[in-house]
């Protein structure tokens, strides 16, 4: 397939999976369609705004447990990581790993991954780096030959949450059929704090509104569609059964857009679900992983409790 047949056919996607989601009785978006390379750099803003307590916490809690992680790993491991956006956290690990065997970098946003690749290579001569571009909600094939055993998983940040708890046990299936036997480290995000949580996934300084209100513009780019961003405004909602964060884009005022060959109506008032963001207890989220075949191995938390970091490990 042609780099033109593959937009393409990214494209065919986006409008049937838009369609779907905007003309149901409660509208959503998938959020996997935040990570164009817009989004991708309003994240990578996000996740340095002090109000945005995951990267934070995580950042302080990763290079304390590295040298754990590597010991129990053993050497030579390949990396592969879901999700790698600029592929800084995997610094931690790869420093601390003895001799990697190989980066495999999955991310969905393809300009964004090579980007994040030619940045950091240079940086780790000895280890082979793989771009793989991929949507981890589906099924992953890593190229043949390029992951040998052993394999370390890595999904870092609080990527899992987005899932809900059924869509969480098909990825972490997904990612055992795509690893193998193997380790995976993954990051889970415990907090219930309402305040906390409003600030962080609110505003974030306005970025992450940006982040959000940038699937509107993304959709008239891409899709040839009519929405007046202006006529939207992001909301943050707290969620219970499972516990978890919502982000809506409310419509201020009644409109119809233009949706491929249809026609999109908007209620004032009415949203549009952008993402979720589910919140997992350590006891939680490890029952859901055993559910698939992984096998606890060890687990760190925070001493905020505003993050945790799972091993686990696939026979």
């Amino acid at each position: 397939m042609s780099a033109a047949e593959a937009v393409a056919s990214e494209r065919a996607e986006f409008l049937r999976d838009a369609l779907a989601g905007l003309s149901g009785e409660a509208k959503t978006l998938p959020g996997k369609y935040l990570w164009d390379e817009t989004g991708s750099d309003l994240f990578d803003r996000i996740c340095a705004h002090p109000d945005y307590y995951p990267t934070k916490r995580e950042m302080a809690l990763l290079p304390r447990v590295a040298a754990e992680v590597a010991a129990l790993v053993g050497p030579g491991v390949s990396v592969v990581e879901f999700g790698s956006g600029a592929s800084r956290k995997i610094r931690t690990l790869l420093d601390a790993l003895e001799a990697p065997a190989a980066y495999l970098a999955l991310d969905i946003s393809g300009a964004y991954l090579e980007a994040a690749i030619a940045r950091l290579a240079p940086d780790y001569p000895a280890v082979p780096m793989i771009p793989v571009c991929a949507d981890y909600s589906k099924p992953i094939r890593l190229p043949p030959g390029a992951a040998a055993p052993p394999i370390l998983g890595f999904f870092p940040g609080t990527s899992i949450g987005n899932f809900t708890p059924e869509q969480a046990e098909g990825f972490l299936a997904r990612a055992r059929r795509t690893l193998g036997p193997s380790h995976f480290l993954v990051g889970a995000d415990p907090t219930h704090d309402p305040a906390r949580l409003r600030r962080a996934y609110g505003e974030a300084g306005g970025l992450m509104p940006a982040l959000h209100l940038n699937l509107i513009e993304r959709m008239n780019r891409e899709l040839g569609s009519n929405f007046d961003r202006s006529n939207f405004r992001h909301e943050a909602r707290l969620a219970d059964d499972p516990f978890r964060v919502e982000a809506h884009l409310v419509a201020t005022r009644p409109a119809a857009y233009r949706l491929g060959d249809r026609t999109i109506r908007f209620a004032g008032g009415e949203s549009i679900r952008t993402d979720t963001s589910h919140k997992y207890a350590p006891d939680t989220f490890r029952a859901l992983a055993s559910a698939q075949g992984w096998e606890p191995v060890r687990l760190w938390v925070d001493e905020d409790s505003g993050f945790s970091l799972h091993l686990f490990r696939a026979p």
